[in-house]
């Protein structure tokens, strides 16, 4: 695998120490702050975390989900990827189901929630505007999913994307790291498989799945039933 990025880190705890420092995108930082201060009635007397949020999870994970972004009050809240919302309810409740997860539920950073052979991350580690970061922001932050993806590889046999985003990223990602992945690129839709072969020889598996917002959710779009599979299926193949 070939690194063309400006980072360099021995470790993912280095890594997930330099992401929580960031400042690197100004209209970012000025709403996780301003989420952390105005809060939501609901949650008025929580101190909110405010600050980018790293990834979660062994570093030696054979399963490496991404996500979107961290919720406004979920996320940046409680200071884990995917705790303290409904996105993250659905997802710690479905990995729990299949063995991947201590406990059935994340609801902060206190709770003694373990992955088993999984980790999360996500594309872009700070609470955006309306979930939806700028194309700036995005490629901004790409430079530590790079590094992540770098330093779990030897280790991890499945990458499984939550929503578009997330498998476009992926695939960039992957791809400017040097891996030769399936051409042309696969369209996202929930439950698409591709498999590559890593520069390293090792057998690898691309998944995606409906990301498990309410906008899927409270639709019926994702179902417990369709993202439990998922997670057996990202299980099997891991193994």
């Amino acid at each position: 695998m070939e690194w063309l990025g400006a980072l360099h880190f021995r470790t993912l705890p280095l890594l997930d120490k330099a992401i929580v420092k960031c400042t690197d995108c100004p209209r970012l930082v000025d709403w996780r702050e301003e989420v952390a201060i105005t809060k939501r009635k609901a949650y008025e007397n929580d101190k909110y975390w405010g600050k980018p949020v790293p990834g979660f999870g062994p570093s030696d994970a054979k399963i490496l989900i991404v996500g979107l972004a961290p919720g406004a009050h979920g996320a940046n809240r409680t200071g884990r990827i995917f705790t303290g919302d409904s996105s993250g309810d659905w997802l710690y409740r479905s990995l729990h189901s299949a063995g991947l997860a201590k406990l059935s539920t994340s609801t902060g950073i206190n709770d003694g929630q373990e992955l088993i052979n999984t980790r999360i991350t996500c594309a872009v580690h700070c609470a955006p505007p309306d979930n939806k970061p700028s194309t700036d922001e995005k490629h901004e932050c790409n430079k530590y999913l790079s590094e992540e993806i770098r330093l779990i590889f030897p280790t991890v046999r499945v990458f499984l994307a939550l929503g578009n985003l997330a498998w476009n990223s992926l695939f960039a990602t992957l791809s400017e790291l040097g891996e030769d992945l399936p051409k042309p690129r696969l369209k996202f839709a929930h439950g698409v498989k591709t498999t590559f072969t890593g520069s390293d020889g090792i057998k690898r598996y691309l998944l995606a799945s409906y990301h498990p917002s309410q906008q899927n959710t409270f639709t019926g779009k994702l179902t417990y039933e369709q993202l439990d599979k998922i997670m057996i299926s990202a299980l099997k193949l891991a193994k």
